[in-house]
């Protein structure tokens, strides 16, 4: 069995092509590393890079952001610079004593609160708990039930980066269950760096002031609120989402890999040396994503149909 820890650069965070390039060689890679759809949203028309963003722009953004989460108030619903770096901004506007974060989780939630504590299933005597629905990396939903419960007893911070196109919990919710969404995994356009939190007045007027009058990108603006109002393109999307889950879950079936996890956007599986099959996917340029603490784990993204030969393939030698 080969040790995960030999590829400790990959275990934080997906997404690192150039370094997997610079280990294992090769150019033309196939990154399953991040869940990210396959897919992006076709970017025309002008972007409005050579003038300062508007706040009407700023705020139209954000009410057809709220129509697409089923928000009723648009002014609970604040644009950020990312899902990511606004868990590092709330975290010191919610000054929690006794934080906690679900293991096992997104890395980043654990950069926004380093002193809390992980928790495998529900936390004990904490003021804040911080999780993601679907769950990174196995897909576990929250239910509403337990989300208003969890919130009566502590400050509830949910990641719904996976959820879209689903409302999830961002209709409920308030001060005390806050809903981070992001852009970027479902229309395909992570570099745009453009998530949304969903709160009450307070913590949403603590963060407008803390991210001032250009919170994000006039090309984020444009393009994400044009994407919000093409329903057409986003019922398209979610049918190749559904087409290559299938795929995916035939090659894993074919190559007789067990799946313990899935989000629309991955698959989680278990296999006893997760090392080995990382390794052998990237020595045919397709990186996923390994796990620091689960040597018998790997996340497996959405593959396009283009990549299904090599994937497979991979798979096969693997196996063999």
């Amino acid at each position: 069995m080969r040790d995960v820890a030999a590829f400790a650069e990959f275990t934080a965070h997906g997404g690192r092509v150039a370094a997997a390039r610079a280990r294992f060689g090769g150019d033309d890679w196939i990154d399953l590393s991040t869940g990210i759809a396959p897919w992006s949203w076709p970017v025309t028309g002008p972007l409005g890079l050579e003038r300062l963003p508007e706040p009407a722009a700023i705020t139209a953004l954000e009410a057809a952001a709220a129509a697409a989460f089923g928000v009723a108030d648009p002014a609970r619903v604040v644009a950020v610079p990312g899902s990511d770096l606004a868990m590092r901004l709330l975290a010191p506007i919610l000054a929690a004593e006794r934080p906690a974060v679900r293991t096992p989780g997104y890395a980043g939630h654990r950069a926004a609160w380093p002193d809390a504590e992980p928790v495998a299933d529900e936390p004990g005597d904490h003021d804040l708990f911080v999780l993601a629905s679907p769950a990174n990396p196995d897909g576990r939903l929250l239910d509403a039930a337990t989300a208003e419960r969890l919130a009566a007893a502590m400050i509830l911070v949910v990641d719904e980066a996976y959820a879209d196109p689903a409302p999830g919990l961002a209709p409920r919710a308030s001060d005390r269950l806050i809903v981070l969404r992001s852009f970027g995994k479902f229309y395909g356009l992570p570099g745009l760096r453009l998530g949304f939190v969903i709160a009450g007045d307070r913590v949403a007027a603590a963060l407008r002031a803390m991210l001032g009058d250009w919170p994000v990108s006039s090309a984020g603006i444009a393009i994400g609120t044009a994407a919000y109002h093409d329903r057409a393109w986003q019922q398209a999307q979610q049918q190749r989402i559904v087409a290559a889950g299938a795929a995916l879950d035939a090659l894993l079936a074919a190559a007789g890999l067990a799946c313990v996890g899935r989000a629309p956007l991955f698959r989680l599986i278990a296999c006893d040396d997760a090392a080995a099959l990382f390794a052998t996917l990237a020595d045919h340029a397709i990186l996923t994503r390994p796990f620091a603490d689960r040597a018998d784990r790997l996340r497996i993204g959405l593959p396009p149909p283009a990549a299904a030969a090599r994937l497979a393939a991979a798979f096969e030698e693997f196996r063999r």
